[in-house]
């Protein structure tokens, strides 16, 4: 799915109010969404309805132990199809990850390409898209719309409810020298179908099912309010919180909750298509550069550091946070206090996950503030934020959560 936007941000006032101004919009709903309790069994089907014949899978050694690549393998050659498998996906795809899966799927002359796994894996098999397809390295589709030749149809299978990745059209790779992750989008890359299959999640262990959860919840908190923001990206982003917020501690409480569980996937879908139509903000551009220090899990990173860019954001969307703080029910009255009644939202979704809640929990060393706020004001989320950011403004969030 994949929307262009007027370069001009809206202002608060303007969002939502028909005939104000509201930014211009081309878009374009790509992918097909199969969303219900056993529909991987359809995968063979689906795949057979885009004429592949020769199926590349790319898939999480780690995936094995719960059965879903066996599952997908079943219904792909159950439908007469040859599946060549690749699971030599590692957690925050580098360019190493998905040179191997290329020369594995041009040794295999592939038509089709599924991943069922996380966003790891998704990435991963959109990296191999634009090389198999467009040539070149990673680098050169940096940004977006820069491949030039048709790319293969793909399927995506999600087993977690987090990165949204089924939903957008971006891959994020990281560089395997710098450690700089590369988004590189183009509307060709975006699945074709997306299967949206509660039972795979059911399989993830609790710490996973967290970090995956508060990253989607961030997705819908940042894309609701980026200086990108549209009435069509906020539909998706409130409704991805109503749905997140409501279902999050439910699926710690109860695991096995398939109502429960496809909330969230539906809910994270949905923060994956808002992101794909106004991007993220300062919370993403500060996470990214501690993952590349301390090798830091991203939810973890994620969830420290949002409920202080929602306070520092606050100041200029406060009327948004409003909006979702009254969408869940944590607001009824003045809503001027909306970023830090969210903010203590967010904090309780940690806590009831067990998650940490300062760096200083960590092993994250202050005296790498600096580095980190300079590497945070390259990433290219920051620039979407509400509130402009700088280097000065970025170390700041930093000591906040420390």
């Amino acid at each position: 799915m994949q929307a262009i936007f007027s370069p001009h941000a809206p202002s608060d006032s303007q969002v939502g109010s028909p005939g104000a101004g509201l930014p211009s919009l081309d878009y374009h709903p790509g992918t097909r969404v199969v969303f219900g309790v056993g529909v991987l069994a359809r995968l063979g089907e689906l795949a057979r309805d885009l004429n592949g014949n020769r199926i590349l899978l790319v898939t999480d050694p780690g995936l094995w132990a719960a059965g879903h690549p066996q599952r997908a393998l079943a219904s792909l050659r159950e439908a007469g199809l040859e599946v060549f498998v690749f699971d030599g996906v590692e957690e925050n795809p580098t360019t190493r990850n998905v040179a191997a899966a290329l020369e594995f799927a041009r040794a295999h002359r592939i038509d089709l390409i599924t991943a069922v796994g996380g966003g790891s894996s998704m990435d991963c098999a959109k990296g191999v898209n634009f090389l198999l397809t467009n040539g070149g390295a990673m680098s050169d589709y940096k940004g977006f719309g820069k491949a030039t030749k048709p790319m293969l149809p793909s399927i995506g299978v999600p087993t977690t409810s987090g990165t949204g990745s089924e939903g957008q059209s971006f891959a994020l790779i990281a560089d395997e020298k710098t450690h700089t992750k590369m988004a590189c989008g183009d509307r060709k890359a975006a699945f074709r179908i997306a299967v949206l299959d509660p039972e795979v999640t059911v399989s993830q262990p609790a710490k996973v099912t967290a970090l995956t959860g508060i990253d989607a919840v961030s997705h819908a908190l940042e894309s609701y309010v980026t200086v990108r923001r549209n009435p069509l990206s906020q539909m998706f982003a409130r409704e991805a919180w109503r749905l997140l917020g409501g279902n999050f501690e439910k699926v710690l409480r109860q695991p096995d909750d398939l109502d429960a569980r496809g909330a969230m996937q539906i809910g994270a879908y949905f923060a994956g298509v808002a992101i794909e139509t106004s991007m993220l903000g300062a919370c993403h551009a500060c996470a990214n550069p501690l993952t590349a220090h301390y090798g830091l899990t991203h939810g973890v990173a994620i969830g420290i550091l949002l409920p202080h860019v929602i306070r520092f954001n606050a100041e200029a969307v406060g009327g948004l946070y409003g909006d979702l703080a009254h969408e869940v029910g944590l607001l009824n009255g003045d809503r001027g206090a909306a970023g830090e009644v969210l903010a203590q939202r967010v904090t309780d979704l940690l806590r009831a996950a067990e998650m940490p809640t300062r760096l200083s929990e960590c092993g994250v060393s202050e005296g790498i503030f600096s580095v980190l706020a300079e590497e945070a004001s390259e990433q290219w989320t920051s620039r979407f934020n509400p509130r402009p950011v700088d280097e000065t403004d970025l170390r700041r969030l930093y000591e906040a959560a420390y």
